[in-house]
């Protein structure tokens, strides 16, 4: 079966995740498209998917006999909305992050695909699907049980408009997901604390801090988080247990002799970081929609994500003081 896919906001991811359905992934074909501006999806009908119908509306697109499954690439704030349509619909729908821009929010996707009965939403955490983070949670079977991580997500530079709460809900945010599923474990609290600030930030960003995370099972995660570290796009992680350590590979890079020194080129793109795992996820995702279904990661990891997002936000306003997370009981749709 080839699934039918409408694609609802067609701005940088929206247009690369429609390109990679139709030019490089099997089982799939846009066959609609929408954005709040027109000419936007009128582009990618014409560049990528001409055979497309483009809609004025997402909602008019879910409802159309068109589609099969839906793609939410739209602006954050309506990605509730458009995941809700969807399961009223009983469409599978993949939602690039945030599930919501709320806890509450993410919540009421929970419920709505409880009561729905099925599994209709994947969420996309892409960092599931890299090869280094999957070599890494096969590694931990050896290291023996995970007693500290020690992580980084470090970018060159971010826009001026990128404020001191971005650094967890746009930055950490990967990390908050990627870990619970790396440990198989929740988070009960989190601390922020703030080294001096580098000199590249602004008044309305401190940049680094370090974001503290324990879960239930007692595991201490530290992660920096510097997003003007100028030299590149640099993640790292390191999971100590108890009888080795297990560390994230680099990407793959040429290493040289050359004018005296010895060299590895470090990437400065996230898009270059983790191009390939956008691919495997999309492939996941179009697999499991011919079946009527989602895979991958869920309603309730976006809404655990969402809840840990607001303790790590409240921490950095009570600076150095623990906050504690909430873990609800998890439906059992997604055990």
């Amino acid at each position: 079966m080839t699934v039918r896919i409408g694609v609802i906001g067609t701005g940088a991811i929206g247009r690369d995740h429609a390109r990679r359905i139709n030019q490089v992934l099997s089982g799939g074909t846009i066959t609609a498209l929408s954005d709040v501006n027109r000419a936007s999806a009128e582009a990618v009908k014409a560049d990528i998917a001409p055979d497309a119908t483009v809609f004025a509306t997402g909602e008019e697109l879910i409802a159309s006999d068109q589609v099969n499954a839906v793609l939410v690439t739209s602006w954050g704030a309506t990605h509730e909305q458009y995941v809700l349509a969807a399961i009223a619909a009983g469409k599978p729908c993949f939602c690039e992050k945030p599930l919501a821009t709320t806890a509450e929010g993410a919540r009421r996707i929970v419920d709505a695909e409880v009561a729905h009965g099925k599994r209709l939403v994947q969420v996309g955490f892409m960092r599931r699907y890299d090869e280094g983070y999957v070599a890494l949670k096969a590694a931990l079977a050896q290291t023996g049980a995970p007693i500290m991580v020690h992580a980084a997500h470090r970018n060159p530079t971010v826009p001026e408009a990128y404020t001191t709460p971005m650094a967890i809900h746009d930055t950490l945010i990967h990390e908050i997901d990627v870990f619970r599923w790396l440990l198989d474990d929740d988070y009960v609290s989190a601390r922020v604390t703030f080294p001096r600030s580098c000199a590249r930030t602004h008044a309305k960003l401190r940049d680094p801090q370090i974001v503290t995370l324990t879960t239930a099972k007692g595991v201490v995660i530290n992660t920096e988080i510097f997003v003007n570290c100028h030299y590149g796009y640099d993640i790292q992680c390191e999971v100590v247990g108890e009888d080795g350590v297990a560390s994230l590979p680099e990407p793959m890079a040429i290493r040289m002799r050359l004018n005296a020194s010895l060299q590895n080129p470090i990437l400065t793109d996230w898009k270059d970081r983790f191009v390939a795992s956008y691919d495997v996820e999309l492939q996941d995702f179009l697999k499991a929609a011919a079946l009527g279904t989602a895979s991958g990661p869920t309603s309730w990891d976006g809404y655990m994500a969402a809840v840990a997002s607001d303790a790590c936000v409240q921490a950095q306003e009570a600076e150095g003081e623990s906050v504690a997370i909430p873990c609800p009981d998890r439906p059992a749709l997604y055990a």
